[in-house]
């Protein structure tokens, strides 16, 4: 039975004298910790601890999930905050500020891109960041073509990568019809060696009203590509699920949530001139 993190007046007086220490202690050991860590760190905390609690209530290994905290507009210090707190996977939405930061951080750091990628800024993205894990945001054959063979001229291993899918048919979102989404997995499966299928990414609707719908889309289209490709739908990533939903999204089956503003604050935008 797996752990999940309590405060002591939620114990249980029928639980033996190891299981009532166990989850105290690692209550207290955390609250010790959060005192002395910065609020970024604090925030991360609480943030790993709901996602265990989701995972509980949909009967999920919380291993299983990885929480991507997402650093954009935010300083190089305030990551390192995060990452000194024992995280390793960060996510950026744009080329120039991950090119920027990563080199000024630990070479262990998991970086995904998850911001809209423009072919002429492959290259710069690639040879930038060396130690980027994953792109989230293939929506098209032209980019998996692109990644693919400046991949292969660079010489660097295959690059793990996410199918976007715009499951909530908003023309202000990026992302392949879920209606395309089989023919694109397979385009990337078929003709880009230097890119590794890992599964479907979505951003659903910012206002949360068809969140549900849009989570169930992409769930829909993980088993229609898992099917056809013959493969267990355990080894179909589903990133979705961002600061303002991801205990739901959890709950629906996401293996990988994307969250900012609730670990790293408001986001600050420079100012319009």
């Amino acid at each position: 039975m797996g752990w999940m993190l309590v405060g002591p007046i939620q114990k249980h007086a029928k639980q033996n004298e190891r299981e009532r220490i166990s989850p105290e202690q690692h209550w207290y050991r955390t609250m010790a910790t959060s005192a002395m860590d910065g609020v970024a760190a604090t925030a991360l905390r609480s943030v790993i601890h709901r996602v265990k609690q989701a995972a509980e209530r949909s009967s999920r290994a919380s291993d299983r999930i990885k929480v991507v905290a997402v650093s954009k507009t935010k300083p190089v210090s305030l990551i390192r905050e995060v990452y000194d707190a024992g995280h390793r996977c960060f996510g950026e939405n744009y080329v120039q500020e991950i090119v920027e930061k990563a080199p000024q951080l630990p070479e262990d750091i998991e970086w995904h891109f998850i911001g809209n990628l423009q072919s002429n800024k492959v290259k710069p993205l690639l040879t930038g960041v060396p130690n980027l894990a994953m792109v989230e945001t293939v929506d098209d054959e032209k980019i998996a073509n692109n990644l693919d063979r400046v991949i292969g001229n660079i010489g660097r291993k295959p690059l793990k990568v996410l199918v976007q899918v715009n499951t909530s048919g908003e023309t202000s979102k990026f992302g392949v019809d879920p209606d395309g989404c089989l023919e694109l997995v397979k385009h990337v499966t078929s003709n880009c060696p230097n890119l590794e299928f890992c599964g479907l990414m979505t951003i659903g609707m910012l206002d949360y009203t068809s969140t549900p719908e849009n989570f169930k889309t992409l769930a829909n289209c993980r088993t229609e590509v898992c099917s056809a490709l013959e493969i267990p739908e355990e080894q179909c990533e589903l990133s979705m699920g961002m600061s303002g939903d991801f205990e739901l999204a959890i709950e629906m089956g996401s293996t990988n949530v994307r969250v900012g503003s609730t670990i790293f604050g408001a986001r600050e935008y420079p100012k319009k001139q």
